[in-house]
Parts: C-alpha cells; structure tokens; sequence
C-alpha cells in the first residue's frame, strides 16, 4: 500500500472511531438501552451512517471514473445468503446484546479510556480464533 492509502485509513478510521463516541455508539450501557427500546437515540446514528453509506455508494461512482486511490469500482448484482451468515449474524447479535459491544464500538471505548472493555475485545479475538481453529480442521462446513 502506498502512503496515501494509509493516510486515508488512519483518517477514516479516526473519523469512525470520533463519531462511534460523540453518538455514544462506544458506551455499552447506551447500548443496551438501545437494544432494550428503552432509548431510540442510536436510530439516528445508524439511519445517518445508512443514508451516507447510501449516497456514498450510488452517487460516488457516477461523480468519479475511478476511486480517488486507485482501484476500480466493484459492484455486486446478487445477493447470496447462506446459513453460515444468519448463524454467525445471530452470534453477534447475542453478543452485541449481552455486552453492548462490537468490534468498532470497543475500539473507540478504549480511545476513550474505557479500560474494562479490553475484556470484551479479548473475547472477541478468542472467539475468532476458536472459530479459525475448528474451519481449519473442516469442523465448521465453510471454506
């Protein structure tokens, strides 16, 4: 990867990692007030984030003849859902709802000084690897 590809991560991601905690997307305990239906704030996070992702991703393409670093625009006409992705849908579901955390939202707790949520995020990675270790003996039936 060249220098500005990089540049361009380490901006994006601390412009994701800024807005996951100004929204309070990164605080478990908002959460799970969110997932309880008891606070309907984060509705407005994910309904801005889908509209941006919406614009971003239909008007971009037509403004541009390529992506600004390199690249080319890769669209996907079908739509294929398997079971492996409902199955591993409903296992982050459970585990966004019983710790209020996922991946991005525990890495801007910790930006915040969310110490305790290092837990979580080596849950996270134990769990990835246990998944890794039993694909790779065929124990999972995915490729």
């Amino acid at each position: 990867m060249n220098t500005k590809k990089h540049i361009a991560i380490i901006l994006g991601g601390t412009l994701f990692g800024f807005g996951l905690a100004y929204s309070g997307a990164a605080v478990p305990e908002i959460v799970l007030s969110f997932l309880r239906l008891e606070d309907f704030g984060l509705v407005l996070v994910i309904g801005g984030a889908l509209l941006v992702t919406l614009i971003t991703f239909q008007l971009i393409p037509k403004l541009l003849s390529k992506p600004l670093l390199n690249g080319t625009f890769a669209t996907s006409s079908r739509l294929s859902v398997s079971k492996w992705n409902v199955i591993g849908a409903a296992v982050f579901g459970a585990g966004w709802g019983i710790s209020g955390l996922c991946p991005g939202t525990s890495f801007a707790a910790i930006g915040m000084g969310n110490w305790p949520i290092l837990i979580g995020i080596i849950g996270m990675f134990i769990g990835a690897y246990v998944y890794g270790t039993l694909r790779n003996k065929g124990l999972t039936g995915i490729e």
